[in-house]
């Protein structure tokens, strides 16, 4: 007789499923989209429209996009409450923050002199 994962699930212990449950929430709660982030966020889009200077439609729009300027993704989050950093993910290093395509303004980094020919 072929067994589901229900099935497999509730052979574990109370603990076990306990721990299971919540790892999963966590995994869940790492990815979201713009509107589920609002929501989390317990705002509306009036609430995120008027504190970007836009109409209510202007942000069920935005909620829809599948491409976004980051320009204005970082005001999304902004008016979340929130920061934008962007992670670049690589298979053989750690991950790497990315500078400067997010911020509102670049940081100011020295720039190097040319060697003198």
């Amino acid at each position: 007789m072929a067994r589901n994962i229900e099935d497999k699930i509730r052979e574990w212990s109370p603990g076990r499923q306990k721990a299971v449950a919540a790892r999963a929430a966590e995994l869940i709660e790492e990815e979201l989209t713009l509107r589920e982030l609002r929501r989390a966020r317990k705002l509306t889009q009036v609430e995120v429209a008027k504190k970007l200077g836009i109409s209510q439609d202007s942000v069920s729009r935005l909620e829809q996009r599948s491409d976004i300027l980051l320009s204005t993704l970082r005001k999304t989050v902004g008016a979340m409450g929130g920061k934008l950093s962007l992670v670049a993910e690589f298979p053989d290093r750690a991950p790497v923050v990315l500078a400067g395509l997010a911020d509102e303004a670049p940081p100011n980094k020295p720039r190097r002199q040319k060697d003198a020919a």
